[in-house]
């Protein structure tokens, strides 16, 4: 049996496969070192804890000896991929394109060990990340169309739920989109080509593509390759992973802080911390199962390990022990709540006028709207140094405590509030 393959399905990430017993023997066998890929959208110049699926199965990959390979689509983000979604993505500019591709590597460099560009043939298993720009912009489409696209039936693609989904959408489905899944499956000839690539994982929406890039491999170069899927991770309340009432959850520390980030995991339903334990850390399946054992109070060890283990793989393990003290400071209403709590200044000369408390807790982030601070005011859930306020409260220099004013919304939403000169 396969390490790799085992640590994948005792850890829940496996939705299908294509070839089980040939990905058995091809990641079973000695001192084989297999690139896998996976694809990731440069439609931000962050990706969100939605993309953790996909890059905790390169780390696993990774750590099992393997050679990730990270394609960020440069060249298909120009495109957009139809998959999930409903209407036509807005089109990025190149600027745009080529900063996100730089947030993105940067980002993914933080979990996995990746060579610099140029260096992707040196042996080992340290990955590398490429961006598909670099073959499809320089395509010829008449040549394209004569030696890729005479490989792919139209019936064929119409028949994917993600076309069909589209096709019966009010806003329908663009040419420019209907390439999207001939463009994958290139980038997966182009890889197994030029790195040997032989396996393509991604997300269950990504079937069809993986199928259709296994398909073009064989036909034009007679070579077997395979493909691995992830389940749509949702949570116990059926709510998409990553998203919450704020937006997105972000990996950027500029648009989720590391206490925010922290935060996010510690709020984790009961229900689903064993599955998340075993999906966004690293911990051994053993300690995984004896944490999901613990009940009543006690599953809050259990949340407080799976906040710390998440937010170190991304952030770093300072960062995250920054966040937990601050955490627990909070928590056991000391006041404080240490130097992670996100922070937000305020003019002494606007201070000392006064700021209305909607407003602030508006301007902080806190709430989406001063409409939004009103109606949390009128349910009890607006604190001004854990003392609940009213909507007509202004704050001034004298709410001022140890030099700050610590702002909290609901029950576990907190910022500081400091004054600048």
């Amino acid at each position: 049996m396969s390490g790799f393959l085992d640590t994948l399905r005792e850890r829940g990430f496996i939705e299908q496969t294509t070839d089980e017993a040939a990905l058995e023997k091809l990641f079973g066998e000695g001192g084989n070192t297999v690139p896998a890929y996976i694809g990731f959208d440069p439609s931000s110049s962050s990706l969100h804890v939605g993309s953790l699926v996909p890059i905790m199965a390169l780390v696993h990959l990774q750590r099992a000896g393997h050679r990730p390979i990270a394609l960020v689509g440069g060249g298909t983000g120009r495109v957009g991929d139809p998959s999930g979604k409903t209407e036509l993505r807005k089109m990025l500019g190149e600027d745009s394109v080529d900063e996100n591709l730089l947030g993105i590597r940067n980002q993914l460099s933080r979990f996995l060990e990746l060579r610099e560009p140029g260096d992707e043939q040196a042996g080992g298993s340290a990955g590398f990340a490429v961006d598909n720009a670099d073959w499809l912009l320089e395509l010829n489409y008449v040549d394209f169309l004569r030696d890729i696209g005479r490989h792919f039936s139209v019936n064929r693609m119409l028949s994917a739920e993600s076309v069909k989904l589209r096709i019966d959408s009010e806003s329908g489905l663009s040419f420019l989109e209907f390439n999207y899944s001939i463009l994958q499956a290139y980038d997966f000839l182009v890889l197994n080509q030029r790195h040997g690539c032989q396996v393509q994982m991604g997300g269950s929406d990504q079937w069809g593509n993986i199928v259709a890039g296994i398909d073009l491999i064989r036909r034009v170069d007679g070579n077997q390759a395979y493909g691995i899927t992830f389940p749509l991770i949702t949570t116990a309340s059926g709510a998409k992973m990553g998203k919450t009432e704020a937006g997105a959850v972000w990996l950027d520390a500029e648009r989720t802080s590391p206490y925010d980030y922290y935060q996010f995991w510690i709020n984790t339903d009961d229900r689903d911390v064993g599955r998340f334990l075993r999906l966004f850390t690293l911990l051994p399946v053993e300690e995984v199962a004896a944490l999901e054992a613990l009940e009543g109070a006690d599953i809050r060890q259990a949340k407080q390990t799976l906040a710390l283990e998440a937010t170190a793989l991304n952030h770093g393990r300072e960062a995250a022990e920054q966040a937990a003290e601050a955490a627990k400071a909070l928590f056991s209403n000391k006041g404080g709540g240490g130097d992670s709590v996100p922070t937000y200044e305020v003019a002494a000369a606007d201070l000392e006028a006064g700021v209305p408390v909607v407003q602030l807790f508006n301007d902080c982030g806190l709430c989406d709207s001063k409409g939004a601070a009103r109606r949390l005011a009128r349910q009890g859930g607006l604190y001004v140094n854990d003392e609940k306020v009213e909507e007509d409260r202004v704050l001034t220099s004298s709410d001022l405590v140890d030099g700050c004013i610590m702002l909290r919304a609901g029950k576990k939403k907190h910022r500081r509030i400091e004054v600048s000169s």
